[in-house]
């Protein structure tokens, strides 16, 4: 790798962390509303809303773990990796991410069934807030973790030209530790 790669890497590297900062004070911002309106209200949740599925989203939590420590073995190695090992990790952190997506519409499908909407009260309406700009970064980041692992199965990746995947990985880490200071907010205290 040149100087001038070295450069455009470095570059685009921190145009990620800068966009995460952004991104964590974002979702640090949503939290503290939430903590300050709840403050601020006798009962917790209100009376007559349905509690949230604390068991199968820690379960669905722990899926969504898994999906990091699947995409941070996708890298390359000169000795051991090949397009197919990193394929397969990657392939592996997408369907664990498809999966977490998958049981969140089914949770938010039951809640909504059981009277918990995002126009009902302010509890509603932070929980669907929340939880859905989250969920709207996994959609976004499994979109890139999908175009990332095609382009490996392609070959684009080598052990000297990763950027991309990279990338994909600091990015998709990012959503994926997210998720536990959500969880423990919305669904345990």
């Amino acid at each position: 790798m040149d100087a001038s790669e070295h450069s455009t890497e470095t570059g685009r590297t921190i145009g990620l962390i800068i966009f995460i900062a952004t991104e964590v004070m974002f979702f640090a911002g949503l939290l503290s509303s939430y903590w300050v309106i709840r403050a601020q209200l006798d009962a917790w949740p209100p009376l007559g809303q349905p509690r949230l599925p604390v068991a199968v989203t820690g379960l669905n939590s722990l899926i969504l773990i898994g999906s990091a420590i699947a995409i941070a073995h996708a890298r390359y190695d000169r000795k051991t990796s090949s397009s197919r090992t990193v394929s397969g990790w990657l392939g592996l952190a997408a369907f664990a991410g498809l999966i977490f997506l998958s049981i969140q519409g089914f949770e938010w499908i039951r809640m909504l069934h059981f009277g918990l909407t995002a126009v009902a009260n302010i509890y509603g309406g932070f929980f669907y807030l929340v939880v859905g700009a989250h969920a709207l970064h996994v959609v976004i980041a499994l979109g890139i973790l999908v175009f990332v692992t095609y382009r490996a199965r392609q070959g684009h990746y080598t052990a000297s030209c990763q950027t991309g995947l990279r990338l994909c990985r600091i990015y998709w880490i990012f959503v994926v530790a997210l998720w536990p200071f959500i969880y423990v907010a919305l669904y345990l205290v």
